[in-house]
């Protein structure tokens, strides 16, 4: 580069270099106003718009309110179903398991002591009452039976012989009256009479007692003798069988065990706290596994308690119109027990019934409007469930379609609802 002197102008290269320098500068500057007068008028409109905001917000809404509702179409009725509500008993019951219990059974045992020389059931035969169960040895006693009835006879005979006496002593007795007014009269042989008369009636009265305590003594034979069989002691069927032909029993040794099964009844053990719906004379009902439903009145409530479970046992007496095939003692049955006494409540349909929360709704139709009521519920039973307040007998509550129901909405009952 030149270098010139400092009176002159500058040579070339040094005015193109600052020529281009310049020109730079000068860009940048243009490029800095266009940015500028871009945004200005977006800043503008942004500023107008946020100062007509704070200065109109009520038309501002009012504008927007209009434009929704010039978009929102005309609402449609929507199509519910209604149930009224109802004032009706409350029975609610709880299932308690109970068992069938034979009202007779038991061991069958003999009475007097014996081997066994029948035995005339097997295990499943039905016996009516008076039928033939088993046979001790009973020869010995048959035999002691006819000596006794020879005594009984030979008292009689005894006795006759007697009478007879009396008789002889009576006429005697009659010649020495005859005698009193003549010589002949012994007052001694009077006397003589006298105590032989008396004498006969005391034997007479003493073999008539003899034959009695021998008909008393031939009687218990016999009944020794009867007690030898044993015999059904009422309409059952045979579950066990506990000797067998050639042993020995003793008296009170059982030999079979015997089930009514014609009379049974129901037995359930109730917890205390729930006693409070059962008393005698009250109708519940029960049924078998098969899904067979009976009705049952309420027997005794047995005055014991279990202290491990807290359940007392009560007895129900079945209610069997006709006679029931396949019933057993000890049959599993449920019985239906009532929670307390019967009672008047308002009801409604369980699907009436909206939670919100830990809040239960229910829509009932006023002016074919939805109306939203906060109800308090109680009990339920079956279908249907109490409602403790925020509703009254008869309104009409909406049991289908109220799933996205609103308040106030408008709705239209279904035909047949």
């Amino acid at each position: 580069m030149c270098q010139p002197p400092a009176w002159k102008f500058p040579c070339r290269d040094g005015l193109m270099e600052g020529y281009s320098v310049s020109m730079k500068k000068f860009g940048t500057l243009v490029f800095v106003l266009a940015l500028a007068l871009a945004f200005l008028p977006v800043a503008g409109f942004q500023h107008a718009r946020a100062a007509e905001a704070a200065t109109s917000p009520t038309k501002q809404l009012d504008k927007e309110k209009e434009q929704g509702k010039a978009k929102k179409p005309a609402e449609n009725p929507s199509l519910v179903g209604v149930d009224p509500v109802r004032l009706e008993p409350l029975s609610q019951t709880i299932p308690i398991i109970g068992r069938l219990v034979a009202v007779q059974s038991g061991k069958v045992s003999a009475e007097v002591g014996g081997a066994v020389r029948k035995l005339a059931v097997a295990v499943g035969d039905h016996v009516e009452v008076g039928d033939l169960i088993a046979r001790l040895d009973n020869e010995a006693v048959k035999a002691q039976l006819d000596v006794q009835q020879s005594q009984v006879e030979e008292g009689i005979a005894e006795l006759g012989a007697l009478q007879a006496e009396l008789l002889l002593a009576e006429q005697n007795m009659k010649r020495q009256n005859d005698l009193k007014k003549s010589g002949a009269f012994s007052r001694a042989k009077h006397e003589d009479g006298i105590q032989n008369v008396a004498k006969a009636r005391s034997n007479i009265l003493r073999a008539k007692a003899m034959i009695e305590t021998r008909k008393a003594t031939r009687r218990l034979t016999e009944i020794t003798l009867g007690k030898s069989e044993i015999r059904a002691p009422y309409t059952g069927v045979v579950s066990e069988k506990l000797t067998e032909i050639g042993a020995y029993v003793r008296a009170g040794d059982a030999i079979v065990v015997l089930v009514s099964g014609s009379s049974l009844e129901v037995e359930a053990d109730v917890p205390s706290a729930r006693l409070g719906g059962l008393r005698a004379g009250a109708t519940v009902s029960f049924s078998l596994a098969d899904g067979r439903e009976f009705s049952a009145v309420v027997r005794a409530l047995l005055p014991t308690e279990n202290p491990m479970t807290r359940t007392r046992p009560v007895r129900f007496t079945p209610n069997f119109e006709a006679p029931v095939a396949g019933l057993a003692d000890a049959q599993t049955v449920s019985v239906d027990i009532p929670l307390g006494a019967n009672r008047k409540v308002l009801t409604v349909h369980k699907d009436a019934i909206i939670k919100r929360g830990d809040k239960s709704l229910v829509y009932i139709v006023a002016d074919e409007v939805a109306e939203a009521r906060t109800v308090r519920l109680g009990e339920s039973t079956g279908v249907r469930i109490e409602i403790m307040s925020g509703l009254q007998v008869g309104e009409s509550v909406i049991i289908r379609g109220n799933e996205r129901l609103r308040p106030g909405a408008q709705v239209k009952i279904r035909t047949g609802s």
